[in-house]
């Protein structure tokens, strides 16, 4: 047996024995000792679960070859898992369960949710399952690689598949509890989802085609969006490329509904530049802005930063050798872009296209602030679950109908790849400089990407100055008060006091945020590799289930979460750990497609050569991968930090009294009419997500590839000839 795996062995008889099995719960009469004493005194359905132990120690005890230990291993983890699992569901809250009741008597025993132990236990379980299977040759032989699969399908598993799947269930669901395909049926064909009465013109589209006419749109925005500025940011000497970068990634670290304020504040009836127009122009004031334009251009500002983090990795993965060998052949700028840099660029722009229309059908908060008559299936969803009507079949059909679209989206993506090569980063030198960008490329990326860094700087100077005036669009006297309210700090004999009534919100939403971000990047990259650089049975169905969060509204995530972790076994609602769990999960999709984009351009010939040299492949991960990897460790990083800052759907229903989240202050707030604070609140709360991001920057570093770092390209306008 293996040193890891006698590790793992004496971890689970730990967590079996000594370690607390149960949660703090005051309704469950088993207490919290150990899984072993209260199996032999009050909770027999725990002693299967020592058998599988006992199975697993057998071959340690006995000295079995590795072949027949390995066989141990794998019946004893996987009995002990299903053993595990089948009585956390058999034994509830308030009784016998799985249709038990009717069989053994009501009520029956009753326990709690898993605690400290029997997620020990667990977990050593199947990591003793991997290395059996590692033993008997899967996988090469490599315990690292199947353990990491293990863990991450597990993982995605219980926090993804399960959840969803729970509210899903309902989608045939009848009032009284039953099922009923028929109603299930009738549901999915409601005209007001399929109708396309607005290609006849006397009518309006359904909500599924709305939601999908948007994300093509969003999609194809914020990818081109991104590559303009990804491609000045890398490939050109613009003067104020560091300030047209900062204005890129603001839109990130915005709540999403404040965005839609200071739209509204711009170009609604009463907003700045309706008025001027209609002042200077005599142009009519109008409701343009809600309806799809406000949500298209709302959708644009927020997700083009996640197209650009990771289309820059991308661009700069680009070996400069191969343009050279084409100007060598005397192929003209544009030429050498069209057919050597662009096609390298299809993984990063099939990977942005993907993401931009994922988080425009899972987006809420704007459509939910903009989106006038224009109906979409994320906010239909929402007022399904909590409207009067209280539908949750209803609620779970429309999902259904989102996981289709995100699967068709994730097919046309393969499809458009194809089995082509993009490798660029390989084991060989690479001096090479990388040769400016062809005078018309330039000049459309300037007049696509300048123009809305413009209109960026106008959105968020209309959110700075509505945190400094007591009321914006009605009273604009200059005020401190807002801040005050909010981040009030006062000299008390005991010390500083934080008397401001958003600082307790700001506390918790910064600590979640910095423990869950580097889950978040760790089990992301950590799938992004095992996707690119594994073979294993069900790979693709395994990658389609990372997006499976990503693609559901986080609405649908938070009632999920609820309905599937506020019972045993796993019972986390309430817990600051239900926050941490949802943020690494939902954005989790965001490492895995910039993981994926990234190590499509590093030549497997580099693991190739480590593993030559004797190293593990967690050497080898560590060493040569993570290292080349730091653009995409970036991105995941920001993207979860930040989302994790201002989500707003999914949280809405996880938070507690005692674990409040910063959106959730500034969504009360808005309802309470205190839009002066709500701003002043999401005002600083940028600033600390700055911060956060410079930090992330500087911790991290960036990627060396050994390429010249002499100027790409002359001072703009004076750019190389086409």
């Amino acid at each position: 047996m293996a040193p890891a795996a006698k590790a793992w062995l004496v971890a689970a008889w730990a967590g079996y024995v000594l370690a607390p099995w149960y949660l703090a719960d005051p309704l469950s009469a088993l207490g919290s000792g150990g899984g072993l004493w209260l199996g032999l005194t009050r909770a027999p359905w725990l002693l299967p679960v020592g058998l599988a132990l006992v199975a697993a120690t057998w071959p340690l005890a006995r000295g079995l070859d590795r072949t027949r230990a390995a066989r141990w291993l794998v019946a004893a983890g996987m009995g002990g898992l299903a053993v595990l699992w089948l009585q956390g569901f058999a034994v509830g809250l308030s009784g016998w369960g799985l249709g038990l009741a009717s069989l053994l008597g009501a009520p029956g025993p009753a326990q709690g949710g898993m605690g400290l132990g029997a997620a020990m236990t667990a977990t050593s379980l199947l990591m003793l399952f991997c290395a059996g299977l590692a033993g008997l040759g899967w996988c090469r032989g490599d315990a690292f690689v199947t353990s990491s699969i293990g863990l991450v399908v597990a993982l995605v598993g219980l926090f993804v598949l399960f959840p969803v799947l729970t509210i899903l269930g309902s989608a045939a669901g009848t009032p009284g509890g039953g099922a009923s395909p028929a109603l299930f049926v009738s549901r999915l064909a409601d005209p007001s989802i399929w109708g396309l009465g607005c290609l006849a013109g006397n009518g309006t589209c359904g909500v599924a085609w709305n939601t999908l006419f948007l994300a093509i749109l969003v999609g194809l925005g914020t990818t081109l969006l991104g590559l303009a500025f990804a491609l000045i940011a890398t490939r050109t000497a613009f003067r104020y490329k560091k300030a047209l970068r900062l204005l890129s990634l603001l839109p990130i670290i915005t709540p999403p509904f404040v965005i839609g304020l200071a739209l509204i504040l711009l170009f609604g009836r009463s907003g700045a530049v309706s008025a001027l127009l209609f002042d200077v122009f005599g142009v009519p004031r109008s409701r343009w802005i809600y309806g799809l334009p406000g949500i298209l251009i709302a959708q644009l500002l927020a997700f083009t930063p996640i197209a650009f983090l990771v289309l820059i990795g991308v661009v700069q993965g680009i070996s400069p050798s191969l343009e050279e060998a084409s100007q060598t052949l005397r192929a003209r700028g544009w030429v050498t872009f069209a057919t050597i840099t662009f096609p390298l660029l299809r993984p990063g722009l099939a990977n942005a296209f993907l993401l931009g229309f994922v988080e425009s059908m899972a987006d809420f908060g704007n459509p939910l602030v903009l989106g006038g008559n224009y109906e979409v299936l994320s906010t239909k969803i929402f007022f399904a679950i909590v409207g009067a009507s209280q539908d949750q079949g209803r609620a779970a059909v429309l999902a259904t109908i989102l996981l289709a679209f995100t699967l068709g989206a994730f097919w046309v993506q393969h499809a458009w790849l194809g089995k082509r090569s993009y490798t660029t980063v390989t084991g060989k030198g690479d001096s090479g400089l990388a040769p400016p960008l062809p005078r018309r490329v330039a000049w459309l990326c300037y007049a696509t990407a300048i123009p809305w860094a413009l209109f960026t700087f106008a959105v968020y100077a209309i959110i700075l100055v509505g945190s400094f005036v007591k009321a914006m669009g009605r009273d604009y006297t200059p005020t401190f008060e807002h801040y005050l309210t909010g981040f009030r700090i006062e000299q008390t004999p005991q010390g500083l006091f934080f008397s401001g009534s958003a600082w307790n919100s700001l506390f918790v939403t910064l600590k979640v945020a910095v423990l869950s971000a580097p889950f978040t990047a760790a089990i992301g990259l950590l799938t992004a590799y095992l996707l690119t650089r594994q073979t294993f049975a069900g790979r693709r169905a395994f990658e389609f289930g990372t997006m499976v969060s990503f693609a559901v509204p986080g609405t649908v995530v938070g009632i999920s979460y609820i309905l599937a972790f506020n019972v045993p076994p796993v019972e986390i609602t309430g817990t600051g750990l239900i926050l941490i769990i949802c943020f690494v999960f939902r954005n989790m999709p965001v490492a895995v497609r910039s993981g994926i984009a990234s190590l499509s351009q590093i030549d497997k010939s580099l693991d190739e050569a480590s593993h030559t040299l004797g190293a593990r492949s967690f050497t080898t991960v560590w060493r040569v991968i993570v290292p080349l990897l730091r653009p995409a460790l970036v991105a995941a990083l920001v993207y979860s930090f930040v989302r994790a800052m201002t989500a707003v759907s999914a949280v809405i229903f996880l938070v507690s009294a005692e674990y409040n989240m910063a959106t959730t202050y500034i969504v009360g707030r808005v309802e309470a009419g205190e839009f002066g604070l709500a701003i002043a609140y999401s005002t600083a709360l940028v600033a600390v997500m700055l911060v956060g991001i410079l930090l992330i920057q500087l911790l991290v570093g960036e990627r060396r590839l050994g390429r010249r770092t002499a100027l790409a390209a002359a001072p703009a306008p004076a750019l190389a000839s086409s």
